[in-house]
């Protein structure tokens, strides 16, 4: 069986894809693609350059000409890849707080979102690349041979949510992580612009009462791999 080319995960926040997708591009040697990189590349790129936030017209025209690209990483910091606009590595700049506070503004605005798909499509069609998101195999890249949606209940999401932020010492109350959970998903699903939905060739996978290793397992499976166990 061979292993598949170009692969799409998606599904809502907090469903797991971010962490099995990075473990199977690691396992495979493939391009690890989180397509939210894309939104935080264009509004870091536009804070360097003192562009209006707030100005939907800047924001598209800078997601239009600019050349956004995303390539394994070439430094061990801790990254999962290189973002690069216009040549310049922006890397390190996309979880910073300026970014992290605006680019939900950017990430809203159609025009935006329509020409990073093509930004996001331009690079998966090199292949060997896991790409992340939540309209990979609707919008993004809808020919890619692996198609998987994961999914979880918005209180088991809400609740790994909940302990990622104890973890880092963020005293966050559970109903305002669930409150939140809860309007994104409402966003997500409901915009006009290429909305939350499972592809319908994508393999979808209920991640409730599963472990990450449980999950990759089956993960693996798909992609063309056994785990020791199944293989006796």
């Amino acid at each position: 069986m061979a292993i598949p080319n170009i692969i799409a995960i998606d599904g809502p926040a907090g469903s797991g894809k971010s962490t099995l997708g990075l473990k199977l591009a690691r396992l495979l040697g493939y391009l690890y693609f989180d397509s939210g990189v894309m939104y935080r590349a264009v509004t870091s790129a536009a804070l360097k350059r003192a562009l209006d936030i707030n100005d939907e017209g800047q924001m598209t025209r800078l997601s239009e000409t600019a050349q956004i690209d995303v390539r394994p990483p070439s430094v061990a910091d801790g990254r999962d890849n290189d973002v690069l606009v216009d040549g310049e590595d922006l890397t390190p700049w996309l979880r910073t707080p300026e970014v992290d506070a605006k680019v939900s503004i950017v990430s809203a605005y159609p025009g935006v979102r329509k020409a990073l798909s093509a930004q996001q499509r331009r690079i998966g069609l090199r292949g060997k690349v896991i790409m992340i998101g939540r309209d990979i195999g609707t919008v993004v890249l809808p020919e890619a041979e692996l198609k998987i949606y994961l999914d979880a209940s918005v209180e088991e999401r809400a609740r790994r949510r909940y302990q990622e932020c104890l973890a880092r010492g963020e005293n966050i109350p559970f109903e305002q992580v669930l409150a939140s959970m809860r309007a994104r998903d409402r966003i997500d699903s409901t915009r006009e612009v290429a909305p939350l939905k499972p592809a319908e060739d994508a393999i979808i996978i209920n991640t409730d009462n599963l472990s990450v290793e449980q999950v990759f397992e089956k993960i693996k499976a798909l992609v063309g791999f056994q785990s020791e166990k199944a293989a006796v």
